[in-house]
């Protein structure tokens, strides 16, 4: 009697230990995190919303942008390979991201953990270098209106964008396929050996390389870039004001395309603002955990990388909100195609 109870016991324990393990059969299987099944509900709740909205708002961005001539401007061009990438995270990305999180394992293997920290990388970086590129072009429509034609053509923007593409693949991947952002690291990558763990983590060295030059660098051109784009927007506003009531029709026409452009630089500066709220906080983190001894809580990182994800989730947002040339092409998009509205006119911008 006696015995049997210890076997009952045994097996209880045996089955207990498996319930809390990703992989139940092998030995070296990671723990799961426990969590209540209502906690897994809510974060799915608050993930699965924003995997849907940032995949098909950028992709709304895309198809307007190649649908109506209208709007394929050199500065579009940027914006239409920004939504690429931030659609890209969206659907390779992120949804592996959110399973990681919720369900506190990593079910794909060992070599798609690689692709995917590869890819959250290469796609991450693409995303802010663009929103870079961006403050670039505007600070050149606004302060060198003059050459801004001549010098932002298709061709030069085209070859711009290739660049940032081919940095941010052979960066993203070179660094983590030759696992050069964990030299050193032996130790807790050893503690750390299971099946089930998938974790992009960064040396001292590899923290800072990889924010100063993904996060730093961008961010501190843009801020310069806007703030001197504030001050000539200032100033043009001034001008304006003074001479109002002596322009001639040619120099209202003149000062009202100068007036969209001003408009224009103070949307993608509450882009800038998201994107600063949105990312300085993970990347901040990734300096500051190696020298803590890697003592984030695993929560608390994967937290504020959906928070940097929220970025890619912003950008079609604020088109939608301040831009009322793609207000009206998202309506007749969506009327036309969502709900095969015949009657859905034609974009005038």
């Amino acid at each position: 009697m006696v015995w049997m109870d210890t076997l009952i016991m045994n097996v209880t324990d045996t089955d207990i230990e498996n319930i809390l393990l990703c992989f139940p059969h092998q030995r070296d299987s990671c723990k799961k995190v426990q969590r209540f099944s209502e906690v897994e509900v809510l974060m799915y709740i608050l993930t699965l919303p924003t995997v849907f909205m940032t995949v098909f708002g950028n992709l709304l961005v895309i198809i307007t942008i190649s649908h109506f001539k209208q709007l394929q401007s050199p500065t579009n061009l940027v914006i239409l390979s920004l939504a690429l990438v931030d659609c890209m995270l969206g659907c390779l990305v992120m949804p592996f991201s959110m399973v990681r999180w919720v369900e506190g394992c990593w079910f794909m293997g060992d070599i798609f953990c690689k692709i995917h920290s590869s890819l959250d990388l290469t796609l991450s970086i693409a995303s802010i270098l663009h929103l870079c590129l961006v403050s670039i072009d505007r600070y050149m429509a606004i302060c060198e209106p003059l050459t801004y034609r001549m010098k932002v053509t298709k061709s030069s923007v085209a070859a711009c964008i290739a660049v940032i593409w081919t940095f941010s693949f052979t960066f993203s991947f070179g660094v983590v396929l030759s696992n050069a952002n964990t030299q050193g690291l032996d130790s807790l990558l050893i503690l750390n050996s299971c099946v089930g763990n998938c974790a992009l983590i960064f040396n001292r060295q590899w923290g800072v390389i990889v924010a100063v030059m993904a996060f730093f660098i961008p961010g501190t051109i843009m801020s310069s870039l806007y703030l001197k784009i504030c001050h000539v927007a200032r100033k043009q506003a001034k001008l304006i004001s003074d001479r109002a009531a002596v322009m001639t029709l040619s120099e209202k026409k003149s000062y009202s395309s100068e007036k969209r452009e001003r408009k224009a630089a103070k949307t993608l500066g509450i882009v800038m603002g998201i994107f600063l709220l949105c990312w300085l906080p993970i990347f901040i983190t990734t300096v500051i955990d190696p020298l803590l001894g890697f003592s984030t809580p695993v929560d608390v990182f994967d937290a504020l990388v959906w928070f940097g994800y929220l970025n890619s989730t912003c950008n079609p947002l604020v088109y939608g909100f301040f831009y009322p040339r793609f207000q009206r092409a998202f309506k007749i998009i969506i009327s036309k195609y969502v709900f095969r509205l015949s009657n859905s006119g034609s974009l005038t911008l």
